[in-house]
């Protein structure tokens, strides 16, 4: 995995990155309509930019990265695939972000079908994942999988780059016929 970024001219450049680019950049979905949203707003867009405003003041992207893999243990893949990993200040705090886009689409298997007949590596990365939220096992099976591993993906980041605060925000958009627009977010942060 390449630690080096360039900057993008536009949201096509996300395509690439995909981990099935043909599959996944699709109109009304949320890897092309999260590329457009962010591409759009030249910084945070707004409705991420005012979640943070409350937590230290004006608020300002510093970094973002499409479709960053964190590493994890005990999986095939051995790594969390997520959609943005934003660093950004809001006053003198800077934030490691991880943001989940959603249009309309489900977070995947609650955690109770993701363990259903888990090999020792799924034992062992959920282990990881409890162990860097500080969380107890077991957790309850109606917990999404992929909520967990994008929160534990904002707090690896938040270590690996000396950030005050890790928050993990779901950018969720509504379908319509023109296209889709921003629904609602929701932040979980830990500081």
């Amino acid at each position: 995995m390449s630690r080096v970024y360039i900057p993008t001219t536009g949201p096509a450049d996300w395509q690439r990155l995909l981990a099935h680019p043909d599959k996944h950049w699709r109109s009304g979905f949320s890897a092309k309509t999260l590329a457009h949203c962010w591409e759009d707003a030249n910084g945070l867009p707004r409705e991420i930019a005012s979640m943070l405003k409350p937590h230290g003041g004006d608020v300002e992207l510093l970094l973002a990265t499409p479709e960053h893999k964190v590493p994890l243990p005990g999986a095939s893949r051995g790594q969390s695939q997520n959609d943005v990993f934003a660093l950004a200040r809001a006053g003198d705090r800077t934030f490691a972000i991880m943001v989940e886009g959603k249009v309309q689409e489900s977070f995947g298997e609650p955690l109770g079908d993701w363990l259903r007949n888990a090999s020792a590596g799924k034992h062992q990365r959920l282990a990881f994942i409890a162990d860097r939220l500080g969380l107890t096992l077991p957790l309850p099976g109606h917990i999404y999988y992929q909520l967990l591993h994008r929160a534990a993906s904002a707090v690896i980041e938040a270590g690996r780059f000396k950030t005050d605060a890790a928050a993990m925000i779901v950018h969720s958009f509504r379908r319509k016929e023109s296209g889709s627009r921003p629904l609602r977010s929701s932040l979980l942060c830990s500081t």
